[in-house]
C-alpha cells in the first residue's frame, strides 16, 4: 500500500471508531491534538482563523468521499452549513483488508468526539503554542480568540483534558 494510502486508513480509522463526527471544525481539531498528543497523523496544520487548520486534512477527506470510502452530508442549520462524516459500507470493506490497529487511537478520539468543536478549538490552540508558557499562551488566547470569550477556567480544563488524554493515549 502506497504511503499516501496509509494516511486515508489512518484518517479513516478515525473515522470508524467515532462512528461519525459532526463539524469540519471538530474534524480539523481532533486529528490536530491526536497527532500533538504523539498518534501517526502526517498532516501539516496553520495557525488560521478557528485555530490549526490542515489543508493537506481537507483535501484527504474530500479524496476519501471521492473514493466513496467515507459520506459527508451537508446539513443546513439555522445561518450555516455542518458536514456530517461517516464511513461507508465501501469504506469499512477496504479498512477490514488495510487497517493497521493504531493503540489508543480509537479511546482518544471517542473521547474528543464527545466534547464541542469549541472546547477543541481551545485545547488545540493551547496545543499549537505549547512551546510557549502558560502566562503566554492564556495572552495568545485572549488575544487571538478574543471573540470566544474563553475563561480562565476554561483554559486550565484545556490544560487538564490535554493531560488526561496524554493518559489515555499512553502505551500501558
Amino acid at each position: 500500500m502506497t504511503t499516501l494510502l496509509k494516511e486515508h486508513v489512518k484518517l479513516m480509522s478515525a473515522f470508524s471508531a467515532c462512528g461519525e463526527i459532526i463539524g469540519r471544525k471538530k474534524l480539523q481539531k481532533m486529528i490536530y491534538i491526536a497527532k500533538k498528543i504523539s498518534f501517526p497523523f502526517q498532516e501539516k496544520f496553520q495557525f488560521h482563523f478557528y485555530g490549526p487548520y490542515s489543508e493537506e486534512l481537507t483535501l484527504r477527506v474530500e479524496e476519501l468521499c471521492n473514493m466513496g470510502f467515507v459520506h459527508e452530508e451537508k446539513e443546513k442549520k439555522g445561518g450555516y452549513y455542518q458536514y456530517r462524516y461517516t464511513v461507508t459500507k465501501e469504506g469499512m470493506d477496504f479498512l477490514k483488508l488495510y487497517e493497521e490497529e493504531i493503540p489508543k487511537l480509537k479511546e482518544c478520539v471517542l473521547h474528543m468526539n464527545e466534547q464541542s468543536a469549541r472546547f477543541l478549538e481551545l485545547v488545540s490552540t493551547v496545543l499549537y503554542f505549547d512551546h510557549l508558557s502558560e502566562e503566554e499562551v492564556k495572552e495568545k488566547i485572549f488575544t487571538l480568540k478574543k471573540k470566544q470569550n474563553y475563561t480562565e477556567e476554561e483554559i486550565e480544563k484545556a490544560y487538564q483534558y490535554i493531560e488526561e488524554l496524554k493518559g489515555i493515549a499512553k502505551p500501558q
